[in-house]
């Protein structure tokens, strides 16, 4: 809705942690409560993005030195930021990504061993300072992800064939990032897909009333007005976020949802 800020949540976590498949099940969450919702995936979600993709992830012959990795990577974010992030925000939806800026600290900073420092100085250049109201970072150890990705028969991309040392680093990098960055959470991505996704609805429901008035915390589920619960598996009780409709009567559901990106993780 013009007007008001939309929110943006991201997904990260190491490879076979389950971005993807919990980022769709979270959009669909939050539209069975009438929360408008888009979806883009880095890199990826604008022409220049997906064009990147491909030299990133798909040209494994390519002898590709960390800061031509980091300064594509950071190429595709601001168009990103600038063509589907930013104008998501402005509308008042709820912006979902399949990663963003913690993927360049824990990939290209951790894991490729660049400064730290400099990469978050130009990830803001790129950004324009812009950050994620809440960052889901799906907890799993490296090789139990990759383990995960082998018994899929995933076909690994250039990144993904790094070696155990790499990914190592990278899934410290992502515990570390999860403890020292205010805006991120740690969920444990052990577990069903279900048992999972609960653990990211308690991370993300109590954001929701800050940009969706109507929506607020008490005891129950996601609610919305006229008593509709969004159908998602209940919590444990004593831990149970949830969203019922404020008394002035506005209704989640008569905003239109925000057409998706081009990109949309899948």
């Amino acid at each position: 809705m013009p007007g008001r800020r939309g929110l943006f949540i991201v997904l990260e976590g190491v490879e076979g942690a389950g971005k993807t498949t919990q980022l769709a099940r979270l959009g669909a969450w939050l539209e069975s409560a009438g929360v408008p919702v888009r979806r883009g995936r880095e890199p990826g979600g604008t022409a220049l993005g997906e064009a990147v993709r491909g030299v990133l992830l798909d040209r494994a012959e390519l002898d590709m030195a960390p800061e031509s990795e980091l300064l594509l990577m950071l190429a595709a974010r601001a168009a990103f930021v600038r063509e589907v992030v930013r104008p998501a925000l402005e509308a008042g939806v709820v912006m979902l990504a399949d990663r963003f800026e913690s993927s360049t600290f824990a990939y290209q900073g951790y894991g490729r061993g660049l400064p730290l420092e400099e990469v978050r100085r130009l990830n803001t250049f790129a950004t324009g300072g812009l950050r994620p109201d809440r960052v889901v970072i799906l907890d799993l150890p490296a090789e139990e992800g990759r383990a995960r990705q082998r018994r899929e028969g995933k076909d690994a991309d250039r990144i993904e064939r790094g070696g155990e040392a790499f990914h190592e680093r990278v899934a410290r990098g992502y515990r570390e990032l999860g403890a020292s960055d205010p805006a991120a959470v740690l969920v444990d991505a052990r577990g069903d897909e279900g048992t999972v996704h609960r653990r990211i609805v308690e991370a993300v429901a109590p954001l929701l009333p800050s940009s969706f008035p109507e929506l607020r915390t008490g005891a129950g589920g996601l609610i919305v007005a006229g008593g509709q619960s969004a159908p998602h598996p209940p919590l444990p009780r004593d831990r149970q976020p949830d969203l019922q409709p404020d008394p002035s009567g506005s209704r989640a559901g008569s905003r239109a949802a925000a057409p998706d990106s081009s990109s949309d993780a899948t």
